[in-house]
C-alpha cells in the first residue's frame, strides 16, 4: 500500500496555501511493530540531487513490494517554494530554512511548518537527510556527522555506500538544523552531501539509493536485493586537522585543473585564477598536502577567500585501506 499524505500546511498571505507532502509506502501485511525510515530532501531549494533519489528509491521499492518489512516515508520537497523558484532559502521571507528547527507551533508561518515537520518524523527509527552542495562546489558522496552522535550514527553510515564519512567537531554543528533537532529526540539522522547545486548526477543518485537499501536491510526494513556497497573513508576530524581548505588568494576567474576524487601531492596545481581582461595569470592554487580532493570548485567566478576545494590528508585516506 502506498499513499500521498499532506503532513504540513499553512496559509500564505495572498489567499493561498503552502502544502508539504510525503509518499508513504507500507508492507502489504503489517504486524504493528514495523520500523520506520524517513528519506528527506529539498530543505534547500537549489539542491536537486535528492529529487532523483526519491524517484529511483520509490520505483525500486514498488518493484519488490513483498520485500518491504517496514514503513518508508519519502519527503521530496521540504521547501517547495524554494524548489519552485530555484531559491536556496524560503523565498519572500529571505530565510534560511535549515536554521529554524525544531520550529515553534506558536511562531510565524515558517517556524510553524518546521514544527510540523519535526512532529511528523518524531518516533521514526532512522532519517536520511539528503543535500547537494550549492552551485559553487561539487562534493564527493559523503555523510557528515556531529561527534556528539558518532557512536550511534557511524555504524549506520558505514552501510550507506558513501565514499566518505566526515565526523565534525560539535562546535561546528548548529543546533538549529533539521538533523540536529531529530538526533536530539532520538531519531537517528544521517546528513548526506553529494554532487552540485541545481543539477542531478544520476551516478551519485543511484549510489545513494543502493546505500539506502543497504541501510534498510541492516535495520530489518528491507529483504530485497542489495548491491555491493563501498567501504567509506572515515575522518574523525574533531580538531579540524584532517582536512585542508583551498581558498582563493585573489578575485578572478577560476580554471580547474584537477578533477573531483583525484589524489594529489603537495605542490600539485589544483587550478588557476586568471584575469580575462588583461590576459594574465593571477594565482596558481596548489595542494598544501598530499591527499584526496573530495571537494572542487564548480562556479568559476571567485572572490578573495572563496572556497575552491578541500583535501583530505593522505594518511587519513590511507587508513581506510585505499
Amino acid at each position: 500500500m502506498d499513499e500521498i499524505i499532506e503532513f504540513a500546511h499553512a496559509e500564505l498571505p495572498v489567499d493561498e496555501n503552502i502544502i508539504i507532502k510525503k509518499h508513504r509506502i507500507i508492507p502489504a501485511v503489517r504486524s504493528g511493530k514495523e520500523k520506520r525510515i524517513c528519506v528527506v530532501t529539498g530543505i534547500h531549494g537549489d539542491e536537486l540531487e535528492g529529487q532523483y533519489v526519491c524517484f529511483e528509491l520509490a520505483k525500486r521499492i514498488m518493484q519488490e513490494r513483498d520485500a518491504l518489512n517496514g514503513i518508508l516515508d519519502i519527503y521530496p520537497a521540504m521547501n517547495p517554494m524554494g524548489i519552485d523558484s530555484i531559491t536556496r532559502g524560503i523565498p519572500a521571507f529571505d530565510l534560511y530554512m535549515n536554521r529554524i528547527f525544531p520550529g515553534n507551533f506558536e511562531g510565524d508561518m515558517n517556524e510553524y511548518l518546521a514544527a510540523q515537520m519535526i512532529k511528523d518524523m518524531t518516533g521514526a527509527d532512522l532519517c536520511v537527510d539528503i543535500h547537494a552542495s550549492n552551485i559553487f562546489l561539487t562534493e564527493i558522496p559523503q555523510i557528515r556527522i556531529n561527534e556528539l552522535h558518532k557512536e550511534v550514527l557511524v555504524p549506520v553510515a558505514e552501510h550507506a555506500n558513501m565514499d566518505f564519512i566526515w565526523v565534525h567537531g560539535s562546535s561546528t554543528v548548529l543546533e538549529s538544523t533539521f538533523a540536529y533537532s531529530l538526533n536530539s529526540i532520538g531519531v537517528k539522522t544521517l546528513v548526506v552531501e553529494m554532487g552540485v547545486g541545481m543539477r542531478i548526477t544520476k551516478e551519485y543518485g543511484n549510489q545513494m539509493v543502493d546505500g539506502i537499501l543497504s541501510v534498510m536491510k541492516q535495520e530489518g526494513i528491507w529483504d530485497g536485493e542489495v548491491r555491493e556497497i563501498k567501504k567509506p573513508v572515515i575522518s574523525y576530524d574533531q580538531e579540524g586537522t584532517d582536512v585542508c581548505y583551498l581558498n582563493a588568494p585573489v578575485s578572478g576567474i577560476y580554471v580547474k585543473e584537477r578533477e573531483l576524487g583525484s589524489m594529489v601531492n603537495a605542490g600539485d596545481i589544483i587550478g588557476s585564477i586568471i584575469d580575462p581582461l588583461r590576459g594574465t595569470l593571477l594565482a596558481k592554487i596548489q595542494a598544501p598536502e598530499d591527499g584526496w580532493l573530495f571537494t572542487t570548485r564548480e562556479y568559476p567566478i571567485v572572490e578573495s577567500g572563496s572556497l575552491m576545494g578541500r583535501v583530505l590528508k593522505r594518511e587519513v585516506y590511507a587508513s581506510a585501506g585505499r
